[in-house]
């Protein structure tokens, strides 16, 4: 009652100053909160009512170095266009020429998604974005986005070192490299995953936008949308002091773009100090590979040949050779390697070298004896793996007899297996490999082993269709996941083949003297690898061999593109992988195994702890988790260039990432121009009526909306 009769109060004071509203606002204000109301709840149904969301799309980018941006952007709006179907090359006259609504999206079919035809719709300004439908099967003659000579000017050939061998000038290692992946686009272009969001929009298409009788469809047409517009412009240089200048005098800075960046992992078979320096007369052996792919799409990059095969065959010899029971005797000591971002023009490995000539790592380049490389071992003709040197550095002599003693190894370790090594000629050239940018530092000994004595067997070379199916992959029809999983594949077996001939190779070389015929590489761990890094990586084993926190890492689909903030999710799995091949399951509690400096002899320079999930116990849905300790470590892979700040470096990769707000798709039906400008102009009347009949309410409330006096009531 007290908050009645001080409302009422109010409102007489209220009343002394103001003129009452009238009766009229009330109610209009009613309708007003009334139809907002209803908006906020029906606004995204009416969107939905609108358009048609594509959920499984992954765009091309913008990617930029010292000089160039290369990839695809849409406008700060995006774009959009009628949907033309393009199946056959007769079909783009219609695009290019016939068509009566331009500009137009097109929805490619994945087989003339090539140079030819892209440069064709690069110089139109009828094409508005494109929407690439995967090929299934991959195209016969072979598809590859990348360079003929990948890496090119970032290897050890140049004017200066080997000038004959420079530039591909020996060898196209490439052949059927288009280039596309380093074309500017100007409209977006998405790629398709899913085949049933395809079906949608040919369906649309068909119903909607299928010229008729020779003439052109009547609307409403099926269009479609695509954002992704892209903040960086013109090149690392330019963006980088955008960004610099952003960082350092705004409050709110705005980055532009960034550097590609991830970390490099490596071990080594006898523990060495992580925080000091490795002895001057020590000798290490590096065994290395790289572990990221790319192709013309983001974050699309199975990379099975160019980069799952040879990591798989690496972690697999890492394993056999760790199971010897002399290796804490010999004299010399063997590390893994594993590079991230070699594909644009050796991040990891550029950064290594670096760090060991600024003795930032526990490594000099004084330490190396010899360096062997696993490159793409999976495509093999007539078993044969092939031994690449470099002819260069053979001049000397000294270098000559370690490279032969090294290539005598090899080829005795062959001996008696399915894998056969063969020199490929003291005359070749390298092909693109980390071990270049070592040898741009000093003359080591070393070998790249490959599948291909010349060109890439690999005809699918940084594309999206370097799948299992290009390795040659094969299971049988109706197993489960798990079934699956434990599958030895005949690729399994013949990876495990190439590395047991690694790990008795590098046995002999490290100095060791016993028989190496118990040295044998598992399959069965190959297998799952395999599946893990190529098919699934959320799978029963990878969720075993992780710390409880990263199971999120655990994607349906595995990509090896390179990150450019944190680890990617191959970085995190070759390390726990790494870490379960070659470490040891140690007896410390959780807290123990977090915080091994409590512990006096846990000798945490030397070693890595790890509390891992472990297997489901089988009595329950509860797991059994463990403390692993091994060498793994991490080593930061980004580029020197941003480390100097020397963002137009032609010595080391300037690559970065361009930024963006929204990656988005969707189709919907379009209505004519005609049909718009009549809409607009009825609306606008309607507008301009309803403010005057507002007006002229309002000016006439008093008589519209007067209450007559009651006859009854007496003024006194």
């Amino acid at each position: 009652a007290g908050r009645a009769w001080a409302s009422r109060g109010m409102e007489a004071a209220a009343g002394s100053c103001w003129a009452p509203l009238p009766a009229w606002w009330g109610l209009l204000r009613g309708l007003l909160l009334a139809v907002l109301a209803a908006g906020s709840c029906q606004g995204n149904s009416v969107e939905r009512k609108i358009y048609i969301p594509l959920n499984k799309t992954a765009p091309c980018v913008r990617l930029l170095n010292a000089t160039h941006q290369i990839g695809c952007q849409s406008s700060i709006s995006g774009d959009t266009g009628v949907i033309h179907v393009v199946e056959k090359e007769e079909d783009l006259n219609w695009v290019l020429a016939d068509g009566p609504h331009p500009p137009y999206m097109i929805l490619l079919d994945g087989n003339l998604f090539n140079r030819r035809v892209m440069l064709q719709l690069k110089g139109t300004s009828r094409v508005s974005g494109l929407a690439v439908a995967i090929a299934k099967p991959s195209p016969p003659q072979g598809f590859s986005p990348g360079l003929k000579c990948p890496n090119d000017g970032f290897g050890v050939y140049s004017k200066d070192y080997g000038p004959q061998f420079a530039h591909c000038n020996k060898t196209v290692w490439n052949p059927v490299g288009s280039g596309l992946s380093y074309e500017d686009f100007a409209f977006p272009i998405f790629l398709l995953e899913d085949a049933n969001e395809t079906q949608v929009i040919k369906q649309c298409y068909q119903d909607h936008n299928v010229p008729r009788d020779g003439s052109g469809p009547e609307y409403p047409l099926c269009a479609m949308q695509l954002f992704s517009h892209m903040h960086a412009v013109t090149s690392t240089v330019t963006c980088m002091r955008r960004s610099f200048l952003q960082s350092t005098f705004s409050i709110n800075p705005e980055v532009v773009c960034d550097p590609l960046l991830d970390f490099n992992v490596w071990s080594t078979l006898q523990p060495i100090n992580s925080s000091g320096k490795v002895d001057p007369e020590k000798e290490v052996i590096i065994v290395a590979t790289r572990i990221d792919s790319h192709s013309f799409f983001w974050n699309i990059a199975p990379g099975a040949e160019s980069a799952v095969s040879s990591f798989v065959t690496h972690l697999a010899a890492a394993e056999a050779l760790h199971k010897v029971s002399d290796i804490h005797l010999l004299q010399r000591n063997i590390m893994f390697t594993f590079f991230q971002g070699e594909t644009f023009d050796y991040i990891g490995s550029s950064r290594m070298v670096y760090d060991m000539e600024k003795d930032d790592f526990p490594l000099r380049l004084d330490n190396i004896h010899s360096f062997v490389e696993l490159n793409q071992v999976a495509l093999r003709n007539d078993s044969i793996l092939w031994m690449h040197t470099d002819p260069v550095s053979r001049m000397n002599e000294s270098v000559e007899v370690q490279v032969r003693n090294l290539l005598d190894i090899l080829s005795n370790s062959s001996m008696g297996a399915s894998v056969i090594l063969q020199e490929a000629g003291y005359s070749q050239p390298l092909p693109p490999s980390s071990f270049q940018r070592f040898l741009r530092a000093r003359h080591i000994p070393g070998v790249v082993l490959t599948d291909h004595k010349t060109a890439f067997q690999n005809r699918y070379y940084q594309s999206m269709y370097d799948t299992p199916e290009n390795i040659r992959m094969q299971y049988p029809e109706g197993l489960s996941p798990e079934e699956t999983l434990e599958y030895v594949t005949d690729t399994a077996k013949s990876l495990a083949e190439v590395a047991t001939v690694v790990a008795r190779a590098l046995y002999r070389l490290a100095g060791g003297a016993n028989n190496t015929s118990a040295i044998q590489a598992d399959p069965k761990t190959v297998s799952r690898m395999l599946y893990g890094f190529l098919i699934k990586m959320n799978n029963s084993w990878f969720q075993s061999i992780i710390k409880p926190d990263l199971k999120g890492i655990l994607g349906d689909v595995p990509q090896h593109y390179v990150a450019v903030a944190i680890p990617v999710n191959t970085t995190h799995l070759v390390h726990y992988v790494l870490a379960n091949l070659t470490g040891t399951v140690v007896n410390l509690t959780k807290e123990e195994c977090q915080n091994p400096e409590k512990i006096p002899s846990s000798e945490k320079e030397m070693y890595e702890y790890a509390w891992v999930q472990g297997s489901l116990d089988p009595n329950s849905t509860s797991r059994v988790p463990y403390c692993v300790r091994s060498t793994v470590r991490r080593s930061k892979a980004l580029s020197p260039a941003f480390e100097l700040r020397q963002w137009g470096s032609t010595e080391y990769s300037t690559w970065t990432e361009s930024r963006w707000k929204e990656i988005r798709a969707r189709i919907f039906l379009v209505a004519s121009k005609e049909l718009e400008i009549i809409t607009l102009v009825v609306g606008i009347a309607i507008l301009i009526f309803s403010l005057l009949a507002t007006y002229f309410i309002n000016a006439k409330a008093d008589i519209l909306f007067s209450i007559p006096r009651d006859p009854g009531a007496v003024a006194y």
